[in-house]
């Protein structure tokens, strides 16, 4: 990782100092790294050890990096990982533009690879994300999605990223078919159980571990899975409290909601979900050879349900 950070920091230089400036001090906030993490997992797993894999690491992080920077645009957030977002900082324009220049740039490093599949890969999976959230602000503050469709949102905005990650370090390490299919099903499992888990968050989180308001998604008019169970399993009164807040992005009666989705078993209900999400990932590489790398991917789902922030 503190060689992916050495590429990371390398890779953003920019003639145009506000690019470096708004692209550091996003990149700077940390994060979990969560997808060039897996992506050397994967390799180390199938015993890769080439350079690439740093370079694709970094890559993936610039996606998910300028992911970020247009969804706080599009969300009009203005606190992620506990301190202002780029576009509070510096403004929705320069958030907009330095997220294309880390687009462009990711795909400049892609070439590096010298391979049409891997930027087969990363180009379904930028146009895939991008499908993910149009189909998102169509869900805005409609109540009547169901999990299907909220499943479908998510495995394409959120756990597509996930998956290409740990599909690219199959196909670094030259892997067969089967084991490439293996290792993208536990990204996809992983990357959905993630965002779940990020949505019970909303409502049972602490915003000083999860550096976001509480209610944040409910303000933005988003049907989460909680809301989605809470309204199956709730009465009349309860569920018109939540069609209501939803519809109008009003969250003057969080505390309300948050106590209906407990009442409700919403919470329970969405956390099970992760876990066989998370149980998922773990069946996916059960046939992997046995070594300290496949070890930690397994650690990594078992522990993701304990995450907290």
């Amino acid at each position: 990782m503190l060689e992916v950070d050495r590429v990371i920091a390398r890779r953003l230089d920019s003639g145009v100092p506000l690019v470096a400036d708004v692209a550091k001090y996003i990149i700077s906030a940390g994060g979990k790294r969560l997808r060039p993490a897996l992506l050397l997992l994967v390799s180390g797993a199938l015993g890769y050890t080439g350079e690439q894999r740093f370079n694709l690491a970094a890559v993936v992080e610039f996606i998910h990096t300028a992911t970020l920077l247009h969804d706080d645009v599009v969300d009009e957030s203005t606190l992620r990982r506990g301190r202002a977002t780029a576009n509070e900082a510096f403004g929705n324009p320069a958030s907009v533009l330095v997220g294309d220049f880390l687009y462009s740039r990711a795909f400049q490093m892609m070439l590096d690879t010298g391979s049409m599949r891997v930027m087969e890969i990363l180009a379904e999976a930028t146009n895939i994300i991008a499908e993910g959230e149009v189909l998102q602000l169509m869900n805005m503050h409609d109540p009547s999605l169901d999990e299907a469709g909220y499943l479908r949102v998510i495995r394409s905005k959120t756990a597509k990223l996930f998956e290409a990650s740990t599909r690219l370090a199959a196909v670094l390490a030259q892997a067969s078919p089967q084991v490439e299919e293996a290792c993208a099903e536990y990204g996809q499992a992983l990357g959905t159980a993630f965002q779940v888990i990020d949505d019970v968050l909303d409502y049972h989180g602490d915003v000083a571990e999860t550096g976001k308001n509480l209610g944040d998604d409910l303000r933005e008019g988003k049907t989460t899975l909680p809301l989605i169970i809470a309204m199956q399993r709730g009465n009349a009164m309860q569920r018109q409290v939540i069609r209501n807040a939803i519809e109008t992005g009003d969250a003057s009666e969080l505390a309300q909601i948050v106590a209906i989705v407990n009442e409700t078993g919403a919470l329970d209900a969405t956390r099970d979900a992760a876990a066989a999400e998370a149980r998922r990932a773990m069946k996916a590489i059960e046939h992997l050879p046995p070594n300290s790398h496949v070890s930690g991917l397994l650690q990594l789902a078992a522990q993701l349900l304990e995450r907290r922030s």
